[in-house]
């Protein structure tokens, strides 16, 4: 029995689930993921639902490896708003998370 082709099966899928799929965007790099307690002076400007792939062949993916990706696609979003912050506002569920999305940075100046 040649094993090679069983080798390549197993090592792409573990490449598969340990890769992260959602890169970050050049706005999205300068967005905040905060917790809701640090947002006290900051105006929500929206939110977002963003979603990933929660399971791969069947097999469920890793949780903290869909929060980051989740996260960077919430990130890449918030400037489409306006926002410079994300904050989760729902659990993961089937890959997908809602972030309410805010203005934190110099938040009066929109007002001005």
């Amino acid at each position: 029995m040649n094993r090679v082709p069983l080798i390549i099966l197993f090592a792409s899928t573990f490449f598969q689930f340990a890769c992260t799929w959602a890169p970050l965007s050049q706005l999205g790099e300068k967005v905040r993921v905060l917790e809701p307690y640090e947002i006290n002076s900051c105006v929500k400007k929206g939110k977002a639902t963003v979603s990933v792939r929660d399971k791969i062949a069947g097999i469920e993916r890793n949780k903290k490896t869909m929060q980051k990706e989740l996260e960077r696609l919430a990130r890449n979003a918030a400037p489409d708003l306006n926002g410079d912050t994300v904050v989760a506002a729902s659990p993961i569920k089937n890959g997908q998370q809602t972030f309410f999305i805010y203005k934190c940075v110099d938040p009066q100046s929109e007002t001005r």
